[in-house]
């Protein structure tokens, strides 16, 4: 770890990293040509990868609007990826300006973009940190400059604990960033699946990538939300979690299930 919280190595550009696949498959520019090159490999093998990044960045859109028109007025989001708009504040502050953002990543391209998008905002930040190290995002400066964790808080965990390896024990990061947040918080989360199809050629993708892919089973995405409950519709495909218009996909063409859910306690 590093003092600005990185864990990982300087920048790689050498090897494709999730947030710049992610990144182009959005359509965006922030990107090198080994994602680029990755992102096309990905939807060679998963063409439903096109559609399936779009769902899930609607369903961010939903549960943000959910968790601000629900009194939420601080969001935590981990793993944030390139600026795409509109970005996590942009969203919340249609509903609420007074919301405080506080963004994390770990990679350091990441963190120089956002740095200018943000530039001359008090109430929002980004932090150069990784989610396999949940005590030192919930201790970094730049995230407790904009959090009160005295106060309910959004973590927003989107498409990336599936970048976690067993190994890595994504349940105890949960548990220690769960542990960190008062009662009245909210988890949104995300996570692709292999449920609905064999995904073995898109996840040989991310071998060489900066993190693996690592799907999971209904059941273990959510175990991930223990000692949160899940809102209704609890635990469901992106598309149809709580949608505002038709979804335009049948069930089980996007491989991501998704849900919020609140702290009692």
């Amino acid at each position: 770890m590093t003092e600005n919280g990185f864990r990982a190595e300087e920048i790689d550009t050498s090897r494709p990293h999730p947030a710049r696949i992610y990144d182009y498959l959005l359509g965006g520019k922030n990107n090198y040509e080994v994602d680029r090159e990755a992102g096309d490999r990905l939807a060679a093998a998963a063409p439903e990868v096109w559609s399936g990044v779009r769902a899930n960045r609607d369903f961010l859109r939903r549960a943000v609007r959910y968790v601000v028109g629900n009194g939420i007025r601080q969001i935590l989001d981990i793993g944030t990826g390139l600026p795409s708009s509109p970005n996590v504040h942009e969203i919340a502050r249609e509903l609420a300006p007074d919301v405080r953002v506080a963004y994390v990543d770990n990679d350091p391209i990441v963190n120089t973009y956002a740095n200018v998008l943000l530039r001359g905002s008090a109430a929002t930040s980004i932090a150069l940190a990784d989610l396999r190290d949940p005590r030192a995002i919930l201790d970094h400066p730049d995230v407790r400059e904009v959090i009160d964790f005295d106060e309910p808080v959004a973590l927003l965990l989107v498409a990336i604990v599936h970048f976690l390896t067993e190994a890595e024990e994504p349940e105890r990061v949960l548990a220690t960033l769960r542990d960190g947040l008062p009662a009245g918080s909210f988890l949104v989360l995300s996570h692709a699946t292999g449920d609905f199809a064999d995904r073995s050629a898109a996840q040989a993708v991310y071998d060489n990538a900066t993190a693996t892919l690592n799907l999971r089973s209904r059941a273990e995405v959510e175990r991930l939300f223990d000692g949160f409950t899940l809102v209704e519709p609890g635990l469901a495909e992106v598309p149809y979690w709580r949608p505002d218009a038709p979804p335009r996909t049948r069930p089980g063409d996007i491989g991501y299930y998704g849900g919020v859910a609140r702290k009692t306690g």
